[in-house]
């Protein structure tokens, strides 16, 4: 299955809400979502109830979509949710807060995921160290994200740090934004993700 190469704020009206692909855009009355809040496509405004099935559809997409991440390697994040201990919709938001790329997001390193998982393929952080390009690592607690030396004074990162310098990181992480370093200081908990989800539906979902 080929990544979709679309107009983003396509996806965010299909799923019928904001799914923060464009970066600070998404903040602002540019916002293709605030002006058109309806399907696209010729029949976009048209009301009808969806089944259950549709809703647990819907919500899976929407996930899926905003974290940017394939049927498949989705499908394996649920699988693992399932293995661990805990509530499975919880264990995979977690898994999918904690993966490399989200975490240099929310960080303020990229103006949206897709940015972030570009940079990490790129090269562009250190993590603990050393030098990574792998963007589903997970992170964990006590790891150290770095932007690297020769990309400090890169003008996407810059631009992006002074726009989270407005908005603020999640609090499980912390920021040292003249140093480009960023840790995590504990795993997030659900209270941590402030994004409306219904994980319970995906759960549902994958169970039939």
């Amino acid at each position: 299955m080929a990544r979709y190469t679309g107009p983003k704020c396509r996806i965010c009206r299909r799923e019928g809400g904001k799914l923060f692909l464009k970066g600070d855009r998404c903040y602002t009355d540019k916002c293709a979502f605030e002006r058109r809040a309806y399907a696209p496509g010729d029949h976009g405004k048209a009301r009808k109830k969806p089944s259950d099935y549709a809703l647990q559809l819907r919500e899976k997409q929407k996930v899926r979509k905003m974290y940017g991440i394939l049927e498949g390697q989705f499908r394996r994040y649920f699988e693992e949710a399932e293995r661990r201990k805990g509530v499975t919709g919880t264990n995979l938001l977690m898994l999918l807060e904690t993966r490399i790329d989200n975490v240099a997001y929310k960080l303020g390193f990229a103006n949206s995921r897709s940015q972030a998982r570009q940079m990490v393929r790129h090269g562009l952080f250190t993590l603990n160290g050393r030098r990574i390009n792998v963007p589903s690592i997970q992170m964990k607690s006590g790891d150290v994200l770095e932007v690297r030396d020769r990309t400090k004074k890169n003008l996407v990162i810059t631009e992006a740090l002074e726009v989270v310098a407005r908005r603020g990181v999640p609090a499980w992480l912390e920021i040292d934004a003249p140093a480009y370093k960023g840790s995590v200081k504990a795993l997030p908990t659900r209270e941590d993700i402030t994004f409306p989800m219904t994980e319970q539906l995906i759960v549902e979902l994958y169970s039939k």
